[in-house]
């Protein structure tokens, strides 16, 4: 059997098509749609934002029919289930184009990511945390001895960031420090459950890190990022010389640095800081990024409880 996922962030609607029979993954997409684009402090998705959003849906599901998939479930993440018209674009969905969006909580969310990114990577039996900073918020789940003791997810994704500080392009120091103070506030509950044995590994899913890896392997020439290996293993004087890069620099000389996918060009600073502050505050030794995150996960729980979840059309 052949099933599609679609899984509709902030910044991005992705898509997978996996094949349970041959256990493997037929396709693999996205599309930029940033819902969060023009946005005010209300987060209220803007009617060009919804007209992205529904393009990208309706290419998603005719490329789920083109690989006759036989199965499409649709899943929809902070933007979605924060915005005050977030329930607009699940009805205008459904209505147009048959497809039911399942409004997942953070917490579920988090679970999620959770399954996917242990598809793909081995944990190390140290404890570990794994990071997965979306547009609308950053999910964290605590690893220990292999199994996650802690979840939670935050409001603070890249893009709501980016609408709330609105930074200087480069960004100035004492705005970084503005940020890390707020960061320092909001997870706060982070900071308790890591409690004395602080996590030495963090395990970045897919998104900004993508980007990161990209950038390294393409800057250094040390090593190689590949989409079709499941994971990679930062140099982490490699990435403190990007991500030092990344906060020094204009958004045109982010633009033209070799590896920067062009839509993460101004939420990568967001990106930086939120990872450079895990780092510090919880002295991370090694960094890796997952290419399986949310979408995989969803794939993995409907083995097992695909009752759970609305199907869509196709």
């Amino acid at each position: 059997m052949k099933i599609a996922v679609i899984d509709c962030g902030t910044n991005t609607f992705n898509l997978l098509v996996r094949s349970q029979e041959e256990n493997k993954t037929l396709f693999n997409t996205k599309i930029p749609v940033r819902l969060a684009e023009g946005s005010d402090d209300d987060l209220i998705i803007s009617e060009a934002a919804m007209e992205r959003a529904m393009e990208a849906l309706k290419s998603h599901q005719a490329k789920a029919k083109e690989w006759e998939a036989e199965a499409l479930y649709v899943v929809a993440t902070a933007a979605i289930r924060t915005a005050p018209n977030g329930k607009d674009l699940v009805e205008k969905a459904e209505k147009e184009l048959g497809l039911k969006i399942n409004v997942i909580s953070g917490d579920t969310e988090a679970g999620l990511i959770y399954e996917g990114v242990k598809q793909g990577i081995e944990f190390k039996e140290v404890p570990s945390l794994i990071m997965d900073i979306g547009g609308g918020s950053t999910e964290f789940i605590l690893l220990r001895d292999k199994k996650p003791v802690w979840q939670a997810s935050f409001p603070i994704g890249s893009s709501v960031m980016l609408n709330r500080f609105r930074p200087a392009d480069p960004i100035l120091s004492e705005e970084i420090e503005a940020i890390e103070d707020y960061l320092d506030e909001k997870l706060q509950s982070l900071k308790e459950a890591c409690g004395t044995e602080f996590p030495r590994v963090l395990i970045g899913s897919r998104g900004s890190f993508d980007t990161l890896a990209q950038m390294c392997a393409d800057n250094f020439k040390t090593s190689r990022f590949e989409e079709e290996e499941s994971s990679y293993t930062f140099s982490m004087h490699e990435y403190m010389q990007i991500s030092k890069k990344m906060l020094e620099s204009t958004f045109e000389e982010r633009l033209n640095t070799p590896g920067m996918i062009p839509m993460r060009a101004d939420m990568i600073v967001m990106a930086c800081i939120e990872i450079n502050f895990i780092i510090k505050r919880l002295g991370i030794r090694l960094l890796q990024q997952c290419n399986f995150a949310l979408k995989e996960g969803l794939y993995y729980s409907l083995q097992n409880q695909a009752e759970q979840w609305q199907k869509s059309s196709l």
